[in-house]
């Protein structure tokens, strides 16, 4: 490849020198083209490229960000004075409601706070007014059932001697006039809407509390008490009621434990003087005397404590007086008149015996029909089973 010869120029002579004008143009061309090193490669342009594109959006996420962050508003508050029509809106903000503005500056009023380029109502300002809507509330209501109940409180309560107390006594104390100010109007407000309000004679404003709240803050007792008085007719009456049917429904009771008594004491009397005309008339007892004393009957019969009542043994001497089958007369006993009974019908039965009697026929009566269809039952059942 060394063998070939290279092609000259046309501007070379045969004695291969250039002309003069090459030679002279060739220094001032090297100075013109710039060097290989000023401009960078494909790589290194697409990762500058890169970096600029990340650097665009970190600078517009951080200015975003400031903007819907920051408190301060991007333009200054127009004044209070304003007026929009004669100017335009664009140069600065409208000052917002419950808020003045001067030089741009944003100030809310009292009982607001500012939030960004509002002004909102303060809660810590609405909680207050509150508790002293509750208090004179609790002042007022307490010394109206004080006085209801007791007689001791008053109904109309003067309201500068709350305001004096809760001045004195309570987080009050703490604020400066203006906020006191602003505070007590806001309370006065609540308390004109709950409690009944007035102006005395001497000019001073007394509050009272509604009946119906009133109500809430009596003692149990005490409504109670109240309630009876209101209704103390329908009450005595309605008592009166009840006690006297206790009364009625205690006596008939009595009077038919009295006759039950009756009954059995009069059973009791003819089971005793059937059996002692039984025994008089048996050779074993032939001693036995066929009357008994009718003192000595009742003494035998009657408890200690019925022997207090004489009406009980004269009811039972009324039925031995109808009863045909006792003869009554008169013995003399030991020098002394006594009155004896005698039963004179003799195999006949006495008829608490004769009610013994019946019972007993009755559950044998029925023990045979409950045998009966029990074995009624099981024949039906063989026959079922059979079949």
């Amino acid at each position: 490849m060394d063998s070939i010869p290279r092609k000259r120029p046309k501007s070379e002579t045969r004695t291969g020198r250039t002309p003069k004008s090459s030679s002279s143009s060739s220094p001032i061309r090297s100075m013109l083209e710039p060097p290989q090193s000023l401009f960078p490669s494909k790589g290194e342009f697409f990762t500058l490229l890169k970096v600029l594109l990340v650097a665009c959006a970190v600078a517009f996420t951080c200015n975003f960000l400031s903007k819907s962050l920051s408190s301060n508003p991007s333009k200054s508050f127009c004044d209070s004075n304003f007026n929009p029509i004669d100017s335009d809106l664009d140069i600065c903000e409208p000052c917002p409601i419950n808020g003045e503005c001067y030089q741009g500056k944003l100030q809310c009023n009292l009982g607001y706070k500012n939030q960004r380029n509002l002004c909102v109502e303060d809660g810590e300002i609405n909680e207050s007014t509150k508790k002293l809507v509750g208090y004179f509330e609790r002042k007022v209501c307490e010394s109206y059932a004080h006085n209801e109940c007791y007689g001791t409180g008053t109904i109309w309560v003067p309201e500068n001697d709350v305001w004096t107390e809760l001045r004195s006594n309570s987080f009050l104390s703490n604020l400066d006039e203006s906020a006191y100010n602003f505070l007590k109007g806001k309370a006065v407000e609540g308390v004109t809407e709950l409690l009944e309000k007035r102006t005395n004679s001497n000019g001073i404003d007394e509050l009272k509390c509604p009946e119906s709240v009133a109500k809430s803050y009596k003692p149990l007792t005490c409504r109670l008490h109240q309630w009876i008085l209101r209704h103390i007719l329908i009450i005595s009456s309605s008592c009166a009621m009840l006690v006297g049917s206790a009364m009625l429904r205690r006596r008939i009771q009595r009077k038919q434990c009295f006759s039950r008594r009756v009954e059995e004491l009069y059973d009791q009397v003819c089971d005793f003087l059937e059996e002692n005309a039984v025994a008089s008339n048996s050779a074993e007892t032939s001693n036995c005397e066929p009357w008994v004393i009718a003192s000595w009957l009742r003494d035998y019969l009657l408890l200690p404590r019925e022997r207090r009542d004489p009406l009980l043994w004269t009811k039972v001497e009324e039925l031995i007086k109808e009863d045909s089958r006792i003869d009554r007369y008169e013995k003399l006993l030991k020098g002394e008149k006594k009155v004896v009974w005698e039963w004179q019908v003799e195999g006949s039965l006495s008829l608490s015996k004769l009610k013994k009697q019946r019972e007993t026929q009755k559950k044998v009566r029925k023990s045979i029909d409950s045998s009966t269809s029990l074995q009624e039952y099981y024949n039906r059942r063989i026959a079922e089973t059979s079949s």
